[in-house]
Order: C-alpha cells, then sequence, then structure tokens
C-alpha cells in the first residue's frame, strides 16, 4: 500500500515515509492509494478477538511496509489494560434498545485521542528506522485540549523525538491546561498560544510549510512531523474502534451481521468521523453518518449547505475540544468524494486559504447528502443533554459526548430512525466536571470549589472512580508558563530546540 497527497497525486512513497514526514511539502495530506476491503465473514471473526486482534486485522491492511512483527510490537505496547484500565481497550455500553455508547477515553489522559496517540510513537519510531532517518524527529501539535496531553504523554522521553505542543491560552478547561502544563519528560515542550485553536493551527502550518525554517532545522539534525491527525499514522488507529464497536454489538446479539448502524461523532477538525467514514469504505455496514458540533457549527453548515466558511464568529463553549473552524481533515473526505481530484483539493484549500470559504459542486454535495446528516447543540442544550442522560439512564456523560446526544436526538425527532446507533463518547466527564456537575445540580452546587473538590464530587454523584491520571494532577509542579503571540511560535519553537 502507497500513499499521495491530496493535493498531489501523482506522489507515491510507503506508509512509514507518510507517517514520517506528517504533512506533505505542498501543504496536502497523505492517503492511502486505496481502501482495502474487509468482508463481512471477516466482521464475523472480529467478535472472537480481542481489540489488539481486531486492531491487528485493521492496520495490517494499511501499513502493509511494516512486517508482522513490528506491527504487532507496535500494537501491544499501545493498547494495555495498564494503560486503559481495561481489557476491552474500547468498551461499547448500552443505554436502550437504540443507544449505545461507545466509550473512548479509557486511556491515561481520559480522551479519545489516547486510542491514536499511544500507539503513533512506536508507528513512528518504528518507521524512522525503516526509513534510515538519522535526525532528531520535532512533533509539532496545535491542541484545542485533548490531543496536546495525549501526545506529550505519548512521546515523552521517546528515544530520537521531541515535542512541542501549542495551546490556545484561553480555550481549553483548567484540567486540560494542568494536564499539559505539569507534563514531564527530557523531551517536551508547552506553550499557550494568544488566539483560538485555528490560530494555533494554522502557526503550526506554516511552520511546517516554511522552506527557510525547515533547512535551519535541516541543519541542526532536526526534522519535522505532526502527531495531530493531518499525520495518517494518528488517523489510522481510529478506524479499529468502530469495527470493535460493531463486533462487541455482534457478540452481544445487538445486532445481526450485515446490520446497518448509526453513527454519531461530536467533531470540529473531523478526524473521529473521517475514521467512521473509512470503516464503511471498508466494508463496515453504516446507514447513516451523524455529524454534531457545537456552537461552532461550521460543520454542519457546510454538510447542510456545500459551502465552508470559516468567516463567522468564534465561540468559546464548554466543549472546547470542538472549537474550531478550520476542520483539516475534511479535506482528505473531500478528496476522496471527488474521486481523488488533487486539482479540485487544491482549488478548494487556496480558496479557504485566501478567501476563508469555498462551494463544492452539486456532484460532491450528493454524495455527502447520500450518508451525512448534521446538526449542533449550543451550551444550554448540552447541557440538558448531561442530565436528560443522567435522568433517563443514570449515565453520567462529558460535554462533547453530550453534543453528540443532543444532536442525535434532534436527528430522530426528525427523521424518526430508529436504526441501532453508536455515540462516540469522546472524553471522561471528569475532564470537565465543573460543566458536567453545573448541568447536575446547577451553577451554585460548584461555587467556591477547586477543580479537585469538583473532581470529588462528581465521584460521588456518579458512582465512578476518579481516573487516577486526574487525582495525580493535585501535586503536580507546573513546569511550564509559556504564552506567546501566534506571530512568535515560529521563534518559540527555536527557543525550545535552542537554535539559531
Amino acid at each position: 500500500m502507497h500513499y499521495q497527497s491530496t493535493r498531489n497525486s501523482k506522489i507515491s512513497i510507503t506508509s512509514a515515509e507518510a507517517i514520517k514526514k506528517g504533512l506533505s511539502e505542498e501543504g496536502g495530506l497523505f492517503v492511502p492509494e486505496s481502501i482495502p476491503h474487509i468482508s463481512l465473514d471477516e466482521i464475523s471473526e472480529f467478535a472472537n478477538m480481542n481489540y489488539k486482534e481486531r486492531a491487528y486485522a485493521i492496520l495490517s491492511r494499511f501499513l502493509t511496509d511494516f512486517t508482522e512483527t513490528e506491527l504487532k510490537n507496535c500494537i501491544d505496547n499501545a493498547y494495555t489494560k495498564e494503560k486503559f484500565e481495561t481489557n476491552n481497550i474500547a468498551p461499547v455500553y448500552k443505554l436502550d434498545n437504540n443507544k449505545y455508547v461507545l466509550e473512548l477515553w479509557h486511556g491515561p489522559t481520559c480522551a479519545f485521542k489516547d486510542m491514536a496517540l499511544q500507539i503513533l510513537p512506536h508507528l513512528l519510531t518504528a518507521s524512522m528506522k525503516k526509513t534510515d532517518e538519522n535526525d532528531e524527529v520535532v512533533i509539532l501539535v496545535a491542541t484545542s485540549g485533548d490531543t496536546g496531553k495525549a501526545a506529550l504523554e505519548g512521546f515523552r522521553d521517546v528515544e530520537g523525538t521531541r515535542i512541542i505542543v501549542f495551546y490556545p491560552n484561553d480555550g481549553v478547561s483548567e484540567i486540560q491546561k494542568l494536564q499539559m502544563v505539569t507534563q514531564e519528560g527530557d523531551n517536551v515542550g508547552v506553550a499557550a498560544v494568544e488566539g483560538n485553536f485555528d490560530d494555533a493551527q494554522n502557526g503550526v502550518k506554516r511552520i511546517f510549510t516554511d522552506e527557510r525554517y525547515n533547512k535551519i532545522l535541516a541543519d541542526n539534525n532536526l526534522k519535522l512531523s505532526s502527531a495531530n491527525s493531518i499525520n495518517w499514522g494518528r488517523l489510522v488507529p481510529q478506524i479499529v474502534y468502530y469495527f470493535s464497536a460493531y463486533a462487541d454489538m455482534l457478540e452481544g446479539s445487538e445486532i445481526n451481521l450485515g446490520d446497518k448502524i448509526n453513527i454519531v461523532v461530536p467533531t470540529g477538525n473531523f478526524g473521529n468521523i473521517l475514521a467512521a467514514y473509512y470503516a464503511y469504505k471498508m466494508g463496515l455496514p453504516v446507514k447513516r453518518f451523524i455529524c454534531a458540533s457545537n456552537k461552532n457549527n461550521v460543520l454542519t453548515d457546510f454538510i447542510n449547505t456545500g459551502v465552508y466558511d470559516k468567516n463567522r464568529e468564534f465561540h468559546t463553549t464548554i466543549s472546547p475540544s470542538m472549537d474550531i473552524l478550520i476542520s483539516s481533515n475534511l479535506e482528505r473526505f473531500l478528496y476522496d468524494l471527488s474521486g481523488r481530484d488533487d486539482n479540485i483539493i487544491s482549488d478548494l484549500m487556496g480558496k479557504l486559504s485566501t478567501e476563508g470559504k469555498y462551494s463544492v459542486n452539486a456532484d460532491i454535495k450528493s454524495r455527502i447528502d447520500t450518508l451525512f446528516s448534521a446538526g449542533y447543540a449550543d451550551d444550554a442544550e448540552t447541557m440538558q443533554a448531561i442530565k436528560k442522560c443522567r435522568d433517563e439512564f443514570d449515565y453520567v456523560i462529558d460535554t462533547h459526548t453530550a453534543v453528540a446526544m443532543a444532536v442525535y436526538d434532534k436527528y430522530v425527532q426528525e427523521t424518526h430512525d430508529t436504526a441501532k446507533t453508536v455515540i462516540a463518547s469522546t472524553a471522561s466527564p471528569f475532564k470537565f466536571s465543573q460543566s458536567v456537575l453545573i448541568a447536575l445540580n446547577g451553577h451554585g452546587f460548584v461555587a467556591g470549589k477547586d477543580e479537585f473538590t469538583l473532581l470529588s464530587e462528581l465521584s460521588e454523584i456518579s458512582g465512578m472512580d476518579i481516573p487516577k491520571s486526574l487525582e495525580e494532577l493535585k501535586n503536580k509542579l507546573k513546569l511550564f508558563d509559556i504564552v506567546c503571540e501566534k506571530e512568535q511560535m515560529m521563534q518559540t519553537v527555536s527557543n525550545f530546540l535552542q537554535i539559531g
């Protein structure tokens, strides 16, 4: 399996090279030259496999230049009970006969990003060896909250790598900020950016595509790569858990082989729902994808109208990991829908860069309509969904999962679609304990209480244990206090790397 760029289909490189590079030189994203097929018989066999075995069955179709030993070593190191506190890794929780929650937050940083970022460092270091790379790899990350900590934890003290994370100074929760600024490791750096997530992400992309700066890095035996979902090694592991959820439902006799399910994903960057779409392209029986946004509803508007327009007010919400106006992984989706036409993609991305908006043609819009629905929930609706889920099912969800739940409920009211539905739960409620507790008990309940008191209160109310990694934050030292303007990000990287 070779990989091409969404903006230059003539490029053909191995998966190891694609993972090492992260982003193509002209700014395109790497995608496989074809999508491998998984038959229903093979999906049936997944029901008798554990998560690691399912991961190998999927990843081996895409990472064909990895040996069985190399790939299984990456998987074995990533998906352990010690890291995920469960052998199931990504368990499915049944709410009722139609609604099932795919819990993607059992990893060390309590968010779905762990599902990919626990394996990416192993894939990257293996890729470096396979491509005879001697330079030190510098991982640059822009985060809207969860990716940052998950990447820092995954790459901490990994030989041959350094990692630098930028986050919006006022755009993450207090727990998310604490997770990042207390990060230990000899190869890590963290800085806040004055601005929103898109400012941080655009700054990282500018560094990647700056030829002069990349030459300076090369002269210092350094090479850039990414842990954001623009890196194929970050996206491909996410395909696994959608097959795993279907297999678990088969095993539990919740569905019959071949039954189509709906998949609801709360997303800002489109990567998580794109992974579900790739699973569908491989053969996973899916009836409908439901894309859930918060008040930053650029994706909702795009799916409903075919017009992508980031020229709008940016909202800071209680679901901060979705506070995004530039959904970078949408590029991969459009590349597939356009029949892999790199000219169309280059034109659309060029318009996004210069005008801040673009429109897709009627053919692409028709293909979107065939499979996708979209909706959004504001903060008030998100709060209502948290309380409703607790009242109806005695199950506590975080603010991002609540966006998905609210959007799904609206979808059912509008369509009367009763197909069994998997809702991706992307973070532990403990990561957003203040908002969750306000939803459950009102503003007065949280007044005057610090983050760690709130964790204890939520544990008592929910009957869930506080995740160990969050409980330990109370006694950790803050190691990073750097705040930079978006124009200073390149210099901040240089300062971390100690280069001129």
